[in-house]
């Protein structure tokens, strides 16, 4: 797989086929629009691919240091709380 320069998010977009069930594409259709459908699976999709990221990472973590501790897993979801409340969500591409 090549290497881009861009990442999550980032860069210019690009036209893909996607195939979905009729009734998540519908659910999609109702939640956002026919005009906003692309932009909502790019911010799942992005989402998804942090989501999959941070799950290696702490994962590769725990192999090299053993379990987190419970204080700072605690620590960590008052750190996460405090920047979802400030920025609502992480950037998205639009």
């Amino acid at each position: 797989m090549a290497e881009t320069p861009y990442g999550i998010g980032e860069g210019p977009s690009t036209r893909l086929s996607l195939s979905l069930p009729e009734g998540t594409a519908e659910a999609i259709r109702r939640r956002v629009g026919k005009r906003e459908f692309s932009a909502f699976i790019a911010a799942a999709v992005e989402r998804e691919l942090r989501g999959q990221i941070l799950d290696e990472y702490l994962a590769d973590y725990e192999r090299r240091n053993g379990a987190v501790p419970a204080q700072e897993q605690q620590r960590a979801r008052q750190l996460f709380d405090e920047v979802f409340a400030e920025e609502e969500d992480w950037r998205v591409a639009g």
